[in-house]
């Protein structure tokens, strides 16, 4: 099994920064990817960014340029760095951890969410 704890969530104005943590307990296999999504009500859960265990990463057009995703391999722990937000970049975010067993098969686990609100 595998715990995701989450932390670094809150309220900022628009245009300032966040940074959020996450930190992942457990069975975490050699092979994961640890990412975060969010999501804002009424809409569909999103991949905001994600990253491999050698560094590899993913991220959503909308936040491309102003959100850095960085891993601490070490201690199993995901951060994304959040400058310049938006309003709409308010919402639930989700830590996730991808643990792969073959190459295209996983376990899927999900953090508990932090909350993030952008005030204009």
């Amino acid at each position: 099994q595998v715990q995701l704890v989450e932390s670094g969530g809150g309220l900022v104005q628009a245009g300032g920064s966040l940074r959020l943590s996450c930190a992942a307990s457990g069975s975490i296999f050699s092979v994961n990817v640890m990412g975060w999504y969010r999501q804002a009500p009424g809409k569909q859960r999103e991949l905001v960014a994600s990253m491999d265990t050698v560094g590899s990463t993913n991220y959503a057009e909308s936040v491309k340029d102003r959100f850095t995703i960085s891993r601490d391999n070490a201690k199993n722990t995901v951060y994304l760095q959040m400058n310049s937000l938006k309003p709409e970049d308010t919402a639930v975010y989700y830590c996730n951890l991808r643990n792969y067993y073959s190459v295209s098969s996983y376990l899927n686990y999900w953090g508990q969410g932090t909350q993030v609100t952008v005030s204009s």
